[in-house]
């Protein structure tokens, strides 16, 4: 059930991130300029940054109950799982530094 929640507000998220950029699209060409940056290039390194965040935060919470499943069962699994957990960080860092790039470049 959750999944499916989660799956319908990202849905809604992405029909409703258009009607807010032809606004602001609008805004500007009312000012009777032109935009110095595409509006997208930002929704793209939200998306980004928002999207491998919430990976990350999916992944940590598995592999954190997993490991400590484990080391319930056996300490000595400590120090083995919490590289599993540093992978899974990883992949907000990932997801910043694409929208870093997608800002700068």
């Amino acid at each position: 059930m959750k999944r499916v929640v989660v799956l319908l507000m990202l849905i809604l998220f992405a029909a409703v991130l258009p009607v807010f950029a032809e606004e602001a699209a609008e805004t500007v060409e009312a000012a009777g300029g032109t935009p110095s940056v595409p509006v997208w290039k930002y929704f793209a390194a939200a998306l980004a940054v928002g999207i491998s965040c919430i990976a990350g935060g999916i992944a940590v919470g598995q592999i954190g109950s997993a490991a400590m499943g484990a080391m319930s069962e056996n300490p000595e699994l400590a120090g083995k799982a919490i590289p599993y957990v540093g992978l899974a960080e990883g992949i907000c860092l990932w997801g910043f530094l694409v929208g870093l790039l997608i800002i700068f470049f």
